[in-house]
């Protein structure tokens, strides 16, 4: 067993795309070498700013030869299937197969093939050149005469099996066994041996091969740094990682700026110095202020101890924080509200409407959503009016991921109501899986209800308009919208009537529909009236049909209409919840078990019914009941389906002629009030405890009653008593959908 190592220098490779070709490189050459029969390793895959480098351990001499049989067409089958299959393997003619007797399904032709092993550089050579001609980066270039594209232009290519040169050209670059060190800081190319003296070599040649170590070296300096200034670093990750990925030997060094600067806020001036310059920013650390300095990554040892490039460094930092600062003083002379006036100019959707006629929407909508959150309706109405303004902003047209902050910060320099203020930059919130969300016991009832709306507007606009999510896409984020009205709404234990709110958000779209629909119609209509446009008129109609439905004609038909979207967009909330839950450790059948009693909207409630049924289900009384219900729906499947009838309904009293019937019966009317009587006040413990009543009867009457009995009526009536036990736990759940 041998040792492959591969290295690829190219001139340089962007940050971000540095780690995920590392990755494809391991997988596609593992992938490549183990399809042509060469079983390997372990692998490991690094990158650099100019390299990308793969190490295989345990590489086999060659791969084995391979014998195997190929089944073929029948004898006498037609001769272009006998000239396909014998091409398939690379056969002659019908001389070279053998003839199998099978007299059920008749003789028919097997080829033998035998392929012989092949050695393990020629198979590398093969993989590698074939890797590297289909190589997927997300963008790639060429350069020269030459067809071949790679992100920048390939140098040379290191390529090693046991310590051995494995020949082969990648546009007309000859492999060899030369590397190259840091661009300034190496002294021209080298020789390496195997993997551990390629790493050696690199290291004392100023590169530093694992981005991880670059990492933790880069965090190392920068936190040493600030503590020496007697300051504290603003962690970012996703920083660390870009500027791991931007150099080969990683020197932290501090700059400084104007104290003027410190009038802005923060937060603009680290995302201006982490956008322009990738340098993380420094602060106080009991005030956690901002501090008019910073840390910067040089990729160079200078003479000078950093001096010059710190001076360059601090000269660019200038002039960007200088435009920073004047974005923010010229957004401070246009209050908010004469910003929200220019969203008017700003398209949301061409079949949504502009920003504006979203704000008025979601104005509307947050008014009505405030009492359920316990929010001042009139303040969640401002709050949503001014939620967008800052889109017209010049700072956030610099930095769009400021929208929001920035809008809080310029109503707070008009003294908005606080709770206004900070609803104009929590609205967007959670923006992901792990974000928090407002929180009403932290004061933000009035955020709670703009980021509703603003959700809930999305997620029914975009629904009303046919634009949904699919397998393959989700362009408008509406998965992330949904799962973002989710966790407001349990984490904050808000009731909603989903269905309700959801119709009603619908309305105000429509009349810009039906315009829309109008001048669609009307360019469709614009086409010669020929069969080779009748496309265009079949989409005309259609639209018409719509728009008639949208103006309510027939009577009724608009209020369907919002109903139908309504509750498939409702649809769309219970695949999301399921998929939240199961990530929360719950299983997903019991949301399908609750769903299936229709009407369930309320968010909370659900998942409170699905909380306790899980509880319910993981006790005794609660498995044998599952067991019991679902052998009565067994019954009764099987029985309706023979009989070509239902058995739903009451049952005969009077023909209750056993003890464990009668005892059946009763406990089925008491669970059907005392499970009501608690679903009604919420006690969804109490339903269950009021559920597990009925284990011991059906267990007793399965014991003891046939219940196909030979006289019809007495059998009918039995039935009629099963179904009545799927009705009493309907009241629950439809325990049909329920596993186990």
């Amino acid at each position: 067993m041998s040792e492959l190592l591969l290295e690829l220098l190219s001139e340089e490779i962007p940050a971000r795309m540095q780690l995920r070709a590392a990755e494809d490189l391991k997988r596609l050459v593992v992938d490549g070498l183990k399809s042509r029969g060469l079983e390997v390793g372990d692998a490991r895959a690094y990158s650099t700013p100019r390299r990308l480098t793969l190490v295989i351990d345990d590489v086999p001499h060659g791969s084995p030869a391979i014998s195997e049989e190929k089944k073929g067409p029948r004898v006498g089958a037609p001769e272009q299937a006998v000239q396909g299959f014998l091409k398939s393997a690379g056969l002659a003619s019908v001389e070279d197969v053998t003839i199998v007797k099978d007299e059920k399904k008749g003789d028919y032709y097997v080829a033998k093939i035998e392929k012989p092993g092949r050695a393990a550089p020629e198979i590398i050579a093969e993989t590698v050149t074939d890797v590297a001609a289909k190589f997927p980066w997300p963008k790639s270039m060429r350069w020269g005469a030459s067809p071949f594209q790679w992100v920048r232009p390939l140098q040379s290519v290191l390529c090693l099996l046991a310590g051995k040169v494995v020949l082969f050209e990648i546009n007309g670059i000859a492999s060899g066994q030369e590397t190259r060190g840091h661009r300034f800081l190496g002294s021209g190319p080298f020789k390496v041996k195997n993997f551990a003296d390629y790493e050696e070599k690199l290291s004392s040649h100023h590169v530093m091969l694992d981005p991880a170590k670059r990492v933790a070296v880069i965090s190392t300096q920068a936190h040493a740094l600030a503590k020496e200034a007697k300051l504290e670093l603003v962690e970012d990750e996703a920083l660390l990682a870009e500027n791991a990925g931007l150099t080969e030997w990683p020197v932290v060094l501090m700059g400084s700026f104007e104290k003027a600067f410190l009038e802005v806020p923060g937060e603009v001036l680290t995302t201006s110095m982490k956008t322009h310059q990738k340098c993380f920013s420094l602060r106080e650390p009991r005030s956690k202020k901002l501090a008019n300095k910073f840390l910067l990554v040089s990729n160079l040892v200078a003479k000078d101890g950093g001096a010059e490039i710190v001076s360059g460094n601090d000269k660019v930092i200038r002039a960007r924080l200088s435009d920073a600062k004047f974005f923010w003083e010229q957004d401070l002379k246009h209050p908010l509200g004469e910003m929200a006036g220019k969203l008017a100019d700003i398209t949301f959707h061409e079949k949504l409407g502009s920003q504006k006629d979203r704000v008025e929407r979601i104005e509307q909508l947050a008014f009505e959503l405030a009492g359920a959150c316990d929010a001042v309706p009139e303040d969640a109405r401002r709050a949503a009016g001014l939620c967008k303004a800052d889109l017209v902003s010049e700072m956030v047209g610099e930095f769009p991921e400021l929208q929001g902050l920035m809008g809080r910060y310029y109503a707070e320099h008009v003294g908005t109501k606080p709770e206004i203020a900070r609803a104009i930059e929590l609205h967007y919130k959670p923006k992901g899986p792990t974000d928090a969300v407002p929180r009403a016991d932290q004061g933000d009832a009035v955020a709670i209800a703009v980021a509703l709306a603003d959700k809930l507007d999305t997620l029914v606009g975009f629904w009303a308009i046919g634009e949904k999510p699919t397998g393959s896409g989700d362009p408008y984020q509406l998965r992330r919208a949904a799962l973002g009205v989710i966790r407001i709404v349990l984490e904050n234990d808000l009731r909603l009537d989903l269905l309700r709110i959801m119709a009603r958000a619908v309305e105000p779209i429509i009349p810009n529909l039906i315009a829309v629909n109008k001048g669609q119609i009307e360019s469709y209509r614009a086409y010669p009236n020929v069969p080779a446009h009748a496309g265009y008129y079949d989409l005309a109609q259609r639209l018409e049909i719509e728009n008639r439905r949208l103006l309510d004609y027939p009577p009724g038909e608009r209020v369907r209409r919002m109903k139908e979207i309504s509750s498939d967009l409702l649809s769309f909330f219970a695949d999301r919840l399921k998929v939240f839950l199961k990530d929360q450790g719950q299983r997903h059948d019991l949301i399908d078990a609750v769903f299936s009693l229709g009407g369930q909207d309320d968010l909370a409630l659900i998942v409170k019914r699905v909380e306790a049924l899980d509880a319910f289900l993981k006790t005794d009384d609660g498995t044998n009941l599952l067991a019991g219900v679902k052998r009565a729906a067994n019954i009764l499947s099987i029985e309706e389906k023979k009989d070509k009838k239902s058995y739903a309904g009451s049952y005969d009293l009077a023909l209750l002629k056993e003890k464990e019937e009668t005892a059946l019966a009763a406990a089925i009317e008491a669970v059907k009030q005392d499970t009501t009587s608690a679903i009604q006040v919420e006690n969804f413990a109490g339903a269950m405890r009021a559920l597990s009543e009925l284990r011991a009867p059906v267990d007793a009457f399965f014991d003891k009653i046939l219940v196909n009995a030979d006289d019809k009526k007495i059998r009918e009536n039995r039935l009629r008593l099963l179904s009545e036990i799927r009705a009493a736990t309907a009241t629950v759940a439809d325990f049909s959908k329920i596993s186990g």
